[in-house]
């Protein structure tokens, strides 16, 4: 009888082989303080420090100027950016580490401050409602963004191409494509954001033509099997769809023609302060049949509901967020059934080492701590 697979059962991701199935959510923390939004050498430290996570997946990191919505975010669209991460790849991989960027265009989840006065871009001039950027001068309202010309896609489908050969020069084993969360390629790809009236807009197949343009363009530069994409298919207050189920289970669909490495989805559990409202309907389990490949699944896990999880068939990787960034030796922990360090959420996206680097693994913890966290992400 073949064991039942958990946490810390290998598995083959694409190209990769992964020693346990903890992946590292892509999570923004807003560190990329060197000039041209460049990896810090506290960026470097941070990843090692979570090497061994099975997969780490990257902070979001802009395709280009235009992608840009938050300060601080590191891109991967100039010189010295490559060279940033190449130290941040180069580390990690000397610290026995897998790592993934995920790879960021946030469309009309921006503000002019980004963009010499201009407006951010979109497929349609919809206003984000309850939006708002956090810019040089602290948060500030999103603007209605301007639509995107026909004539521009391509360039923009370019972006991203032109990141995924940088993600490759920086030495990356693969690359997340953000396709959730509200930012562009959900844009496009949900009726409450897209009223195109051309090729990209109005049916179902032609809102999901930008999403699978990138995903054509980003796999010809690293290999399928080194690309995955990210969905939040139960949306948010600044995106929705008519039909969540159908929209996500077709591009889900068109995406087996692609062999990817994975398919990352959003769906936080009940009882976790991200869960959906009543009514909205579970989308996760309908696309964990479609997929072909790696199935991962975010949101909320415990170590107990993530083994369950892989143990019935519903993922084959769990995604941990928050614990990730309070235990940089996540995956120790959860073998030995350690206490987990409580996260300091006023941390989360200022400057500096606080909260970023410095908390403690087992081995620098004094021994007779009392477990405090159960919290999961």
């Amino acid at each position: 009888m073949s064991q039942v697979p958990n946490l810390f059962t290998p598995i083959q991701v694409g190209a990769l082989t992964l020693p346990n199935r903890l992946a590292m959510a892509p999570m923004t923390r807003s560190r990329a303080t060197n000039p041209g939004n460049v990896p810090t050498d506290s960026i470097i430290e941070y990843y090692v420090q979570r090497a061994s996570a099975g997969l780490i997946i990257t902070e979001g990191s802009q395709v280009s100027l235009q992608g840009v919505g938050y300060i601080n975010t590191p891109g991967i669209y100039s010189d010295e950016q490559v060279a940033g991460w190449k130290k941040v790849t180069d580390a990690v991989h000397a610290a026995g580490g897998r790592i993934f960027i995920q790879l960021w265009h946030v469309g009309r989840v921006s503000h002019p401050f980004f963009h010499n006065g201009e407006l951010p871009v979109a497929p349609s001039a919809i206003k984000p409602e309850g939006v708002k950027a956090f810019t040089g001068q602290g948060f500030e309202e999103v603007p209605t963004p301007r639509a995107l010309e026909l004539s521009e896609i391509p360039g923009v489908v370019e972006q991203f191409r032109l990141a995924a050969r940088n993600a490759k020069l920086a030495g990356f084993d693969g690359a997340e494509i953000h396709g959730a969360n509200g930012y562009l390629l959900d844009q496009f790809l949900q009726d409450g954001s897209n009223q195109r009236t051309d090729e990209y807009g109005g049916s179902l197949e032609n809102r999901a033509r930008f999403v699978l343009e990138v995903v054509e363009a980003v796999a010809d530069e690293l290999g399928a099997d080194r690309v995955g994409i990210r969905f939040s298919p139960q949306g948010s207050a600044s995106i929705q769809d008519s039909d969540r189920v159908k929209t996500f289970s077709y591009i889900t669909e068109q995406l087996n023609k692609f062999n990817l490495a994975y398919l990352h989805v959003i769906e936080a559990r009940p009882g976790h302060p991200m869960a959906a409202a009543a009514g909205v309907p579970v989308v996760a389990a309908h696309l964990r049949q479609i997929f072909n490949g790696t199935f991962i699944l975010n949101g909320g896990y415990t170590q107990e509901t993530a083994d369950q999880a892989i143990a019935n068939n519903e993922a084959d990787v769990i995604a941990f967020g928050v614990p990730f960034i309070a235990n940089p030796d996540l995956p120790e922990r959860f073998r030995v059934g350690a206490a987990l360090n409580s996260p300091d959420f006023s941390t989360f996206y200022v400057p500096g080492d606080k909260g970023f680097i410095d908390y403690p693994s087992l081995e620098e913890q004094p021994q007779t701590e009392e477990a405090n966290g159960h919290y999961n992400n």
